[in-house]
């Protein structure tokens, strides 16, 4: 690991656990074991730091979405590897991901920081989640939903659970699978809906949906 990254990856933990304003770059630099004035050249202020830290961070959650819902042939198989995805993600980096929570239009928002920024950052986020719905609703596995409003409330479980399971005293075993399953659960086109699209009748829809629950 370079200087740099290693003062990227000490940001994201001081940030993340401390907030903006209590975090400093004199406990950056000590995390990251290197001078308070390398931290300044790398990086300029505390706020470009802190957006520094908070982007990198998202950047990588970025990349491993996409490469995971480009594997998906259906939209409802592309939400879920998009929620799968970034929950693993989430996981993976417990110690620094909170930063995103930090510097995030969706849960907080730290006063000081750029809010233009954040929020074009963050929309690359919400475009993914359109595009998945999009696709689900051309090949049929998602309901006709608008796609703006869909995508918001799908991000909106995702920030949830993720604040419940790194920053809350709740128990949340199995939260982050109960989550992808509402969510599929809410999105998903009905046997019913399906039939009445198709001219099938409903006693019939329903028998083969009880039986297809059976086996």
């Amino acid at each position: 690991m370079t200087k740099k990254e290693a003062i990227l990856c000490a940001a994201q933990e001081a940030f993340g656990q401390l907030g903006f304003h209590a975090a400093t770059v004199k406990d950056v630099a000590g995390r990251a074991d290197v001078s308070f004035g390398l931290v300044s050249h790398y990086f300029g202020s505390k706020q470009d730091l802190f957006l520094a830290a908070g982007f990198d961070m998202a950047d990588r959650l970025i990349l491993c979405l996409h490469e995971a819902t480009a594997k998906a042939e259906t939209g409802i198989e592309a939400i879920r590897a998009y929620m799968s995805a970034y929950f693993d993600f989430t996981e993976e980096h417990r110690t620094g991901f909170p930063v995103l929570l930090r510097c995030s239009p969706f849960s907080h928002m730290e006063p000081g920081v750029d809010g233009a920024k954040v929020a074009e950052k963050f929309s690359i986020f919400i475009d993914e989640l359109k595009r998945c719905v999009a696709l689900g609703i051309e090949d049929g596995t998602i309901r006709s939903l608008p796609l703006e409003q869909t995508a918001l409330i799908i991000y909106g479980n995702i920030v949830g659970s993720v604040r419940t399971s790194l920053l809350s005293p709740y128990e949340s075993n199995n939260l982050f699978a109960e989550t992808i399953n509402h969510v599929e659960r809410s999105i998903t086109v009905l046997s019913n809906e399906i039939a009445v699209e198709n001219g099938i009748p409903m006693e019939q829809a329903n028998a083969s949906r009880t039986e297809s629950r059976a086996r």
